[in-house]
């Protein structure tokens, strides 16, 4: 069993050999810019009562959920790895097996990623560290290894990877004329209602589109802006996903997916290249305030794992891996005695992390809930 010292000693050494989510210190040398008001002082990294001197990463990990076992407010993650902006753009990736370890030698923590040893299939090369035992003597001759796998293969995603990867290319936020324009089903295999897997449909409106895989969805339904009660966007209902066997007019398509009924009228969109599960849970770098404007599926509660549309986007600076802090609406009650209004502040009841983003939308997995989310309830900086 190491000792806190000697796991400090070797989180230090690990430093030489680089981590994947972590950025090495710039160089001391580097010219110094031109003084400018200097940002306003953060805050230390508040590290949890209960954090570990190191975590071995298993298969169902998360950043997010490590990032929590390490800091009270796990949002903070670029700071603890101490990632510049490139890297929090295009983040590297970390793999069960790994070793994260908690650095408290300097004046700020920090977290060390150290590589277990082993070898799949090669594609690209990764660092990784030579095996060490325990104690400081060891740590010290700890010599970078090269450990070969498929580039992302089995990496840990950013949040429960089956609870988004659904909405990474669905659902699809549209204007007013929504999907008047696109392929439409007008009839039916044998003329059934309703088509399911297996099924063959006609379609009009395929012009020179080489796609063969294609989205169905159903007509839009306007997300409303919570305070001016007009429409922001369009949502359209995903119901499942065809393949064409046959050009022509009408074109035929086989149902390959579906996750509802699919009938005449529906349109069809081409589908779209799977999204990326990895980014960076941060907080903003400018101020957003905003509203929840709907959770997915027409419910109007929501709780962890549940996914939410929020009325701030790309406009607002909004991009995905954000973390925004939900609070209650404020409320307005009367004394009992004085019977004079008395507003009550809203109270933070949990967190969302945004993983795709339009215009004046974005979709956020709640994170954490300590009570029921609602839609209306506000949305800021953490």
């Amino acid at each position: 069993m190491m000792n806190k010292s000697s796991m400090r000693a070797l989180a230090l050494a690990l430093t030489m050999v680089g981590a994947p989510v972590c950025a090495q210190a710039q160089s001391a040398t580097a010219p110094s810019a031109p003084a400018a008001t200097p940002p306003a002082a953060k805050p230390p990294l508040e590290i949890s009562r209960d954090a570990p001197d190191k975590h071995v990463v298993v298969k169902g990990d998360t950043l997010w959920g490590i990032s929590g076992k390490f800091l009270e407010k796990p949002w903070r993650w670029p700071e603890i790895w101490e990632l510049n902006r490139e890297q929090i753009r295009n983040p590297h990736l970390i793999y069960p097996g790994d070793i994260v370890y908690l650095d408290t030698s300097g004046g700020t923590p920090r977290l060390r990623l150290a590589k277990a040893v082993g070898a799949t299939p090669a594609a690209a090369p990764t660092p990784a560290a030579a095996p060490v035992s325990a104690g400081p003597e060891n740590a010290e001759r700890a010599q970078p290894r090269v450990r070969e796998r498929p580039i992302g293969a089995d990496a840990i995603p950013t949040v429960n990877a089956a609870a988004i990867e659904p909405f990474l290319n669905r659902p699809l936020i549209l204007d007013e004329k929504g999907l008047q324009d696109n392929p439409r089903i007008v009839g039916t295999q044998e003329g059934r209602v309703f088509l399911g897997r297996g099924d063959l449909a006609y379609v009009r409106g395929i012009k020179e589109q080489t796609d063969t895989d294609w989205y169905v969805y159903r007509a839009a339904k306007p997300l409303l802006d919570p305070d001016t009660r007009k429409p922001l966007a369009y949502e359209a209902i995903f119901l499942g996903a065809a393949r064409l066997e046959r050009r022509g007019d009408p074109a035929a398509f086989r149902i390959v997916g579906a996750n509802e009924e699919i009938g005449e009228g529906d349109r069809l969109v081409p589908a779209e290249r799977a999204r990326s599960l990895n980014f960076v849970p941060r907080p903003p770098e400018s101020s957003v305030s905003g509203r929840i404007v709907s959770v997915y599926r027409g419910v109007s509660q929501a709780g962890k794992n549940s996914v939410v549309a929020l009325n701030v986007g790309t406009q607002q600076g909004v991009a995905p891996g954000h973390v925004l802090a939900i609070k209650e609406r404020s409320r307005t009650m009367k004394e009992r005695e004085t019977q004079q209004p008395v507003s009550l502040p809203g109270e933070p009841i949990g967190h969302v992390m945004v993983f795709r983003v339009f215009d004046k939308i974005a979709y956020g997995l709640i994170v954490d809930a300590y009570k029921a989310v609602t839609v209306g309830d506000d949305i800021v900086n953490p």
